[in-house]
């Protein structure tokens, strides 16, 4: 007789895969920390959501619009897109997981780069594919490293543009030449979650090359520079004949009432936009400058953060000890391969100013 396992099991290759770890949100002993582990937006939400959100407190005991009509025509406004080729999401991680339901079976591959946003990964495994990795020696994705991992089992090309952690982006001809070389079959997702920090004159969208493309999809999150992470909803542009197949599977109702009427309100909060984006162009390169001058390598960022690269994983493994010491919590990035790193969301001047201080005291050392 064959001895059964006992209790439930999951699907082989599941256990293997390594659970996402988010940014640290409390520090024992420190009763309010100042946390810079995730990117979130530090002057948080804007009036307009805030009131928008308050207002829908009301309506809570209602299911949402399952096909969030109001704010999908609010994207489509704002950025000139076709509303019936928008897919809504609890945060654009869903997104990345309806991509990949979707389009993946046993087998299958994604390609991404080296350091790019876990994400991605971890959906493609629960759904039995690959994951190829292309290197990224500059702490950028290079365009020959992708192509060059694709194959004919390759049914998404994943690129994060700016890229979390690294903060690198890749041009907008950078970004066309991947799509030209790309198998048709194959879909490029072009994740620009911190697109509306991006003040590089080479770095463009890649909305307008999906408009005519049948094989592009664009991906934004109102996470980022309009604050709500907590609310989790993102969205993604995508040819119509892929956001009809990814709503086959998508859950219904998968965005709250409050979310769908702060995301809408915080769209045209071009005032919140404004000092959020002032905020982070104002103190990155202060911030930058001054860690450099401690002696520290800080990657050049087009995000909302820096990256500060350490004399080797001890190294930065004591930073971040002497930063949590200082009630401040950043974001070890190991988990990405870069053992050797600090990830530091841009703050407000006197969170920045206390990054600062520590480190020139952990520095002198």
């Amino acid at each position: 007789m064959i001895d059964a396992p006992q209790g439930p099991q999951a699907k082989p290759g599941i256990l293997d895969i390594a659970p996402y770890v988010g940014g640290k949100s409390s520090i024992a002993g420190v009763a309010e920390p100042m946390k810079l582990s995730s990117n979130e937006n530090m002057l948080g939400a804007g009036e307009k959501a805030r009131a928008a959100y308050e207002a829908a407190i009301k309506n809570i005991h209602i299911y949402p619009d399952g096909r969030a009509t109001k704010l999908r025509d609010a994207v489509a406004d704002k950025h000139g897109l076709e509303p019936e080729r928008l897919i809504f999401g609890n945060g654009s991680d869903e997104v990345f997981a309806l991509l990949n339901q979707t389009y993946l079976t046993a087998g299958d591959n994604i390609v991404c780069g080296q350091y790019g946003f876990l994400a991605y990964r971890i959906s493609a495994l629960g759904c039995e594919a690959q994951v190829k990795l292309a290197p990224e020696p500059n702490f950028k994705a290079e365009i020959d490293a992708l192509l060059a991992q694709v194959d004919d089992r390759t049914k998404i090309v994943y690129v994060s543009n700016p890229s979390n952690p690294t903060g690198s982006y890749n041009t907008g001809e950078e970004i066309r030449r991947l799509h030209a070389a790309l198998p048709a079959h194959v879909i490029l997702v072009v994740d620009e979650a911190y697109a509306e920090y991006v003040t590089e004159a080479d770095w463009e969208t890649a909305f307008p090359l999906a408009k005519a493309a049948e094989n592009i999809v664009v991906t934004r999150t109102f996470s980022k520079i309009h604050g709500l992470g907590g609310l989790r909803i993102g969205f993604g542009y995508a040819p119509l004949k892929v956001a009809e197949a990814i709503d086959r599977i998508r859950l219904p109702f998968n965005v709250s009432v409050p979310g769908l009427e702060a995301a809408t309100a915080a769209l045209f909060d071009e005032a919140h936009q404004t000092a959020s984006r002032e905020l982070v162009s104002n103190w990155k390169p202060r911030l930058t400058q001054a860690l450099r001058g401690f002696g520290l390598e800080v990657l050049p960022s087009a995000g909302n953060f820096v990256l500060v690269v350490f004399d080797g994983a001890e190294r930065a493994a004591a930073a971040n000890d002497y930063l949590n010491g200082k009630g401040i919590i950043v974001r070890p990035v190991g988990g990405y391969g870069l053992p050797q790193a600090l990830r530091i969301t841009i703050g407000t001047e006197d969170q920045n100013r206390a990054v600062i201080d520590a480190l020139s005291e952990f520095a002198a050392q």
